[in-house]
């Protein structure tokens, strides 16, 4: 799985999105113009020491993105999508994209991908969820969907591991 970060605005985000993804087995791909340096010390403690194990790639718009990953299916999550995230098929290689927390993902973005957008479910009132809480909830939902791959491996083998030893 890949998620896809257009135009963070926010380190201790980015670094907790960054450690979910470690965390996951994803890759993390940053469109510019963040709104931070990857070295900002808010990055690292939100990632702590994970940041180092994270694949992650950097592109100076999405348009490079695309050029680079021209065969990607992208799912573009957003609070004005109309199909909820857990009423799609997530692929294995399938993209999950997210927008800056002050706007989300721009709709002449959206618009290019609106059979592909998805939303969280919440009341009415609420503006939008944290973006590393979205992230983590999308993302763990794709996972699921793939009956979590190469994770439940190591748990199986933990387990395995468990009932020997006693």
């Amino acid at each position: 799985m890949h998620i896809i970060l257009h135009q963070p605005e926010i380190p201790a985000n980015t670094g907790n999105i960054g450690r979910t993804c470690v965390a996951a087995g994803a890759s993390l791909h940053l469109i510019e113009p963040l709104g931070f340096r990857l070295n900002e010390k808010e990055i690292k403690r939100a990632g702590m020491d994970y940041w180092e194990k994270l694949t992650v790639s950097r592109y100076m718009n999405f348009h490079e993105f695309k050029e680079k990953h021209p065969d990607a299916k992208i799912w573009m999550a957003t609070t004005k999508a109309k199909r909820l995230y857990t009423d799609v098929s997530f692929g294995a290689d399938d993209y999950i994209m997210f927008g800056k927390e002050s706007a989300g993902i721009p709709e002449e973005i959206l618009v290019e991908y609106e059979e592909n957008c998805i939303r969280i479910p919440m009341l009415p009132d609420i503006r939008s969820l944290n973006l590393s809480n979205s992230v983590a909830i999308v993302l763990y939902e794709a996972l699921r969907q793939q009956k979590f791959f190469h994770l439940q491996i190591e748990g199986e083998l933990h387990r395995l591991h468990w009932k020997t030893s006693i």
